[in-house]
């Protein structure tokens, strides 16, 4: 996949959900074991991690960062050093 640029309006979602997924990764975890322990669906983080939803709010993206026991300013980490 083509990095996406920052000046499009969508930027922020791939943001958030490739740190979700990094941070999911360091704990050792599924997709299905995320949404299990965040009480949603597999397809729902699926499509969060993978940029197609694009109607989050605050409020799961908080709940999100509970489960991952991580502040939730780290999902709107810059991914300026991926690869």
């Amino acid at each position: 996949m083509a990095t996406m640029s920052k000046e499009d309006n969508n930027y922020i979602y791939y943001w958030v959900g490739k740190n979700i997924r990094k941070y999911r990764k360091q704990k050792g975890w599924t997709i299905k074991q995320l949404a299990e322990k965040c009480c949603y669906s597999e397809n729902f983080i699926g499509d969060i991690e993978n940029e197609t939803f694009k109607t989050f709010s605050l409020n799961t993206l908080y709940h999100i960062s509970k489960v991952l026991d991580i502040h939730i300013k780290l999902l709107f980490e810059d991914l300026e050093d991926e690869k």
